[in-house]
């Protein structure tokens, strides 16, 4: 099992940064990459970036330019930096760890292990 803890949400003015961060523990090499995802009331639980552990970074389309995920390897950590923030970056922000073998980015990704999630709130 791998356990997850993320930290760092909060409550930022539009064009504010905050960082989001993720420890892992436990079986983490089985673990091959590291997402975010964020969802709001009544929508899909979406994947903004990810990483994987050679390096490897994606991000949707919406935060691209903004949003800069990095990990930490030898503190088993992962971060979300998110800067120039929106009203509709507003959500509950979820760390995922996918094993070895799972697909990391696209509509198919499959993360088996989750964080409980962070709220981030920015105001117009």
């Amino acid at each position: 099992q791998v356990q997850l803890v993320e930290s760092g949400g909060g409550l930022v003015q539009a064009e504010g940064s905050l960082r989001l961060s993720c420890a892992a523990s436990g079986r983490i090499f089985s673990i091959n990459a590291m997402g975010w995802y964020r969802q709001v009331p009544g929508k899909q639980r979406d994947l903004v970036a990810a990483i994987t552990s050679g390096g490897s970074a994606n991000y949707a389309d919406s935060v691209k330019g903004r949003f800069t995920i990095s990990r930490d390897n030898a503190k088993n950590t992962v971060y979300l930096q998110m800067n120039s923030l929106k009203p509709e970056d507003t959500a509950v922000y979820y760390c995922a760890a996918a094993g070895r073998n799972s697909v990391w980015w696209g509509p198919f990704a499959t993360y088996a292990y989750w964080g409980q999630g962070t709220q981030v709130t920015v105001s117009s």
